[in-house]
């Protein structure tokens, strides 16, 4: 039996008992009545304001009426010492009236099973039961979350892709503690004030979802000190954007890291700010790798302070480039090809270049016969057209061939 039956099915049980008394007391009132001649019971009439609490007092009326009236047909005396003596003629006795309290009470209790947990119900009464289903206590992917989380829900609608999120050390525990309204809202705010775009909201927390974490007020402090170094609001907003992890660094480590970059290239503040701003990651990355190429440079490939400053000011990637890749570059930029460093620090972008494209391109003009790389002679070729132009106006401009002897020639090497 379901749960929310059983008190219906208990006041049922009740009721018929009490039905069933009151026809026992009316049936054993009449039997008396008809037998002595008794006067009809006086409690009996008022039967239907009957109380259950009255069992006992309604049952030791019942009896003593039924004494009186057999002691009064025999003659003796009524007189309450009488009603102590035993009576020694025939007499009907009453018909003995069931305890409620005892029998028929625990008879109709018993029909009603008591709670469990291990209770079988219909599979109606299953159909009803409804219950949401169980938070995971543990999962691997945010995506078992999204359902019961409104702050996952909102950041999918943004645009946050959370399958990257997760990926990033304790991000997804972040995200499952904060509230939407109360956290994140003001964050959001904080980014469009700075100047992020709407539609780059849903990048830029993907790739930093810790900013949702910070202080605001500390977020706002860094963005002032920024300013107090004169970045405009669009160079912050086009830093910010492209370096979204810029504005968990203290103010005290921005600093830092311009004062870094000013005094080891030995720029001023002016190129020391353009510089940040094209190259943003710069105040976020690891300095380590910056002043192992700044050392390559000056020891291994042998350019002078100034040419550093000139080729880092001019390329900044090269900071952050792989050292592998920038010897393997100057080596055949410088050894096999020629090019002095006064021309690579005019060119500095060359470095950037795959070294592929440099290698088929040099190898064609050789088969050409215009391999010439020094501005003093005719016929004269900057490093910046030997990289930069598409195949085609290569080919046309620089190389005085057609596309189809470049794919060619490209089959011979």
């Amino acid at each position: 039996m379901a749960l929310w039956a059983r008190p219906a099915a208990r006041c049922c049980c009740l009721q018929r008992a009490h039905l069933t008394a009151l026809q026992r007391l009316r049936s054993s009132s009449e039997a008396v009545q008809a037998r002595q001649g008794a006067a009809p019971l006086a409690l009996l009439a008022s039967r239907r304001g009957f109380l259950p609490w009255g069992w006992q007092t309604y049952r030791h009326v019942s009896v003593e009426n039924c004494s009186q009236a057999a002691s009064a047909q025999d003659g003796s005396s009524s007189s309450p010492e009488s009603n102590l003596l035993p009576v020694k003629q025939e007499q009907v006795k009453p018909e003995t009236i069931p305890d409620l309290n005892t029998e028929i009470l625990c008879e109709d209790w018993d029909d009603v099973p008591p709670s469990s947990a291990l209770e079988e119900i219909s599979e109606e009464e299953a159909v009803q039961i409804l219950a949401d289903p169980l938070l995971p206590l543990q999962s691997s992917t945010l995506r078992d979350y999204v359902d019961h989380s409104e702050t996952l829900t909102k950041l999918v609608q943004l645009g946050v892709d959370l399958s990257q999120v997760e990926k990033r050390q304790k991000a997804g525990q972040l995200l499952l503690t904060l509230d939407f309204e109360k956290d994140i809202k003001k964050i959001l705010l904080f980014l469009k004030d700075v100047g992020v775009e709407d539609n780059q909201l849903g990048l830029f927390l993907t790739k930093n979802p810790y900013i949702l974490g910070e202080d605001l007020e500390a977020l706002e402090t860094r963005v002032a000190y920024l300013k107090s170094k004169k970045f405009g609001n669009a160079e912050i907003a086009q830093m910010v954007s492209r370096a979204p992890y810029l504005l968990l660094f203290s103010v005290e480590r921005l600093d830092n890291r311009l004062g870094f970059f000013k005094n080891e290239l030995g720029l001023s503040v002016k190129k020391t700010k353009d510089l940040v701003i094209r190259l943003p990651r710069l105040l976020t990355g690891k300095l380590e790798p910056v002043k192992e190429n700044l050392q390559v440079c000056q020891i291994e490939f042998g350019f002078q302070r100034n040419e550093i400053q000139q080729i880092a000011y001019k390329t900044p990637k090269i900071l952050t480039a792989s050292r592998k890749r920038l010897q393997q570059t100057f080596d055949y930029l410088h050894n096999i090809m020629g090019i002095p460093h006064h021309m690579l620090a005019r060119f500095p972008q060359v470095f950037n270049a795959k070294l592929l494209r440099i290698k088929e391109r040099h190898k064609f003009l050789i088969f050409l016969g215009r391999a010439q790389y020094d501005p003093a002679k005719p016929s004269y070729i900057s490093l910046d057209q030997l990289v930069s132009l598409p195949d085609e106006v290569f080919c046309t401009e620089i190389a005085k061939a057609s596309i189809q002897d470049f794919e060619k020639f490209l089959k011979t090497i």
